[in-house]
């Protein structure tokens, strides 16, 4: 089971990562294809390493996933907020973006930003909306478990 909720009401979490083949020809030389299952979804994730590392392109890879996530995450947390305030959404694109870091330390993603693009039925004003932007931000579990900083840039327009 991917999900467990202990007595004390923690979450716990569980994914699965399997590779196999042979590191032997040296660095260049190995697949960096694996797979990442989480039941009792039955999905699985066929992910590789960044191209520059030599992974291949054609795959998902774990920067992007972890994008991927924040994204994710605020858009649930806003659709939730959205619906409990009787904000009609009737669509919502977040073109996100990371990047990463190379200069002090280790590598590491260095910045997020999202930038949702979101559509409401009229009634509700942009700086009601932008304030259930902000606020889904802040119950985001991915955004307040990133030591990275997360943006979000909202868009608001209403549907017609």
């Amino acid at each position: 089971m991917a999900f467990t909720t202990d007595p004390d009401g923690t979450h716990r979490y569980r994914a699965t990562a399997t590779w196999s083949g042979s590191t032997g020809a040296g660095y260049d030389g190995f697949s960096r294809g694996h797979r990442i299952t989480a039941a009792p979804a039955e999905a699985a994730l066929e992910l590789s390493n960044d191209p520059s590392l030599g992974g291949d392109a054609s795959r998902l890879d774990p920067e992007q996933l972890v994008l991927a996530a924040a994204s994710s995450c605020q858009l649930l947390s806003f659709l939730a907020i959205a619906a409990r305030a009787r904000i009609d959404v009737t669509g919502y694109r977040d073109d996100a973006e990371a990047t990463m870091s190379h200069d002090d330390g280790p590598a590491r993603i260095a910045a997020i930003v999202l930038r949702p693009q979101i559509t409401v039925a009229s009634g509700p004003s942009i700086p009601r909306v932008e304030r259930l932007v902000a606020l889904a931000h802040q119950e985001c579990y991915i955004a307040n478990s990133l030591a990275t900083p997360v943006a979000v840039e909202p868009t608001i327009t209403f549907s017609t």
